[in-house]
């Protein structure tokens, strides 16, 4: 496969850095996006582009930092939606504004995002779009409304928008994690059997299958990805 252009989003975070090592690992160019401000030890290179401070579910922002990775690397033909993120509440301790802003992190991110690049995608040549949404999403237990609900939009984003794309040549796709083997959730979740939780770089790969010639005939799927491999 000849190196292509590949965005993801979320990608300071422990999956997010996870995906993008792994297209670079393959020789594409990443174009790294995140609403937190780019660290320290991730600096702009010839082969990649990271820029922070971005708000993904602002379109003015998604777009101009696609026009950004445009000018500077050039045109994507692959975008990985990671950017999002997790709050456990009742209905009880919370209320609307959890609601709206699991919304905003987890759906509207991947929806400015997709928008963005559509004009772009559309004209390329093997061109596709992974997001992540969550097993947890299919039926959401106590405190896991509002997440499940957001992950359940990203879900019917991708079949939507896979169907809007049928006649061109994008696909797009959503991996289901269960629970990610990261530091955060070993501290939160101290007494669980890490060993069936699932590796960052486990779905890493699922996403780049996605993404890669061998799953072209694959659009409109979401995908789980629930089996830990720590422990083998």
């Amino acid at each position: 496969m000849s190196t292509r252009i590949v965005i993801v989003t979320g990608a300071f975070g422990i999956l997010g850095a996870a995906v993008a090592a792994r297209f670079e690992e393959q020789g594409d160019r990443v174009a790294r996006i995140d609403y937190a401000p780019v660290p320290a030890d991730a600096t702009d290179c010839a082969t990649g582009l990271a820029i922070g401070g971005v708000d993904l579910a602002d379109e003015a922002q998604a777009s101009g930092a696609f026009e950004r990775i445009c000018a500077e690397l050039g045109t994507p033909s692959v975008l990985v939606n990671v950017a999002g993120g997790f709050i456990w509440e009742t209905l009880a301790d919370g209320g609307a504004k959890t609601w709206e802003r699991m919304f905003r992190m987890n759906a509207l991110t991947a929806t400015t995002m997709c928008k963005a690049a559509l004009p772009a995608l559309s004209q390329q040549a093997g061109a596709a779009i992974v997001n992540i949404g969550a097993g947890a999403a299919g039926k959401a237990d106590a405190g896991m409304g509002a997440y499940a609900a957001s992950k359940a939009a990203v879900a019917r984003l991708t079949e939507s928008l896979a169907a809007e794309l049928a006649g061109a040549d994008v696909t797009v796709n959503a991996v289901l994690p269960t629970v990610l083997d990261t530091p955060t959730n070993r501290a939160d979740m101290p007494d669980a059997d890490f060993s069936q939780w699932v590796m960052p770089g486990d779905v890493a790969q699922v996403i780049a299958f996605l993404a890669s010639n061998a799953a072209r005939c694959v659009s409109g799927a979401s995908i789980p990805v629930s089996r830990g491999t720590s422990g083998f």
